[in-house]
């Protein structure tokens, strides 16, 4: 019997691509000769870690010039997101309210230190959520991370949901069942269940 969920942040619980576009095109304007983000590259970004990011928007660079313009990004980003925000996705306090009644729930993001408490710091949700764990904070991959987790809070029964093919892959490296969220950002062709929106996770579970 299930007895917990980890969630995904970014495509799963809130969208927060256009105040992170914003922000960040600040921060690269200040870079002679780098272009500005669109929004579709930032898309395409979405799940993955921020080495991974730096080579996917400027694979010109060098390795450390990637690191030294997303490091101020993500800087930046959080201290913005903390006080601004970011857009929930419809009813998402309301179905995490009614699953904290039945189920631990956590968060696993291939986020920064500082993302998920900046989501907690200005949406109040942190009441719900047991613990969280991001790739900032321990080095570690998203699957890694779920284990961790997994691990801590001896968890012996969790489901994984998420919106892209790293979340996919997480949750089978941790060797739970996954949750496709197809509101989100990315395409993923197997999972063992899916949602259509955030509300859906209460006549699943």
């Amino acid at each position: 019997m299930m007895d917990s969920i980890i969630f995904d942040l970014d495509g799963t619980l809130w969208d927060s691509s256009d105040q992170v576009l914003k922000i960040w095109n600040q921060v690269v304007k200040k870079y002679p000769g780098i272009n500005e983000i669109t929004i579709e590259q930032l898309a395409g970004c979405m799940g993955l870690q921020s080495q991974e990011i730096g080579q996917k928007l400027y694979p010109e660079l060098s390795v450390q010039q990637q690191q030294k313009i997303l490091t101020e990004c993500e800087e930046v980003e959080c201290l913005y997101l903390a006080e601004n925000g970011g857009v929930l996705y419809p009813e998402l306090e309301k179905v995490l309210k009614q699953l904290a009644n039945k189920y631990k729930l956590f968060i696993v993001s291939n986020c920064q230190s500082g993302y998920i408490e900046a989501f907690f710091q200005f949406h109040h949700l942190e009441k719900y959520f047991v613990d969280f764990e991001n790739p900032g904070r321990t080095g570690l991959s998203k699957g890694e991370n779920i284990k961790l987790i997994i691990e801590r809070n001896n968890l012996q029964n969790p489901v994984y949901v998420g919106d892209t093919m790293g979340d996919l892959k997480g949750a089978r490296f941790a060797g739970i069942p996954f949750v496709y969220a197809k509101y989100g950002f990315g395409e993923v062709e197997e999972f063992d269940y899916v949602i259509d929106k955030i509300s859906v996770l209460l006549e699943l579970f």
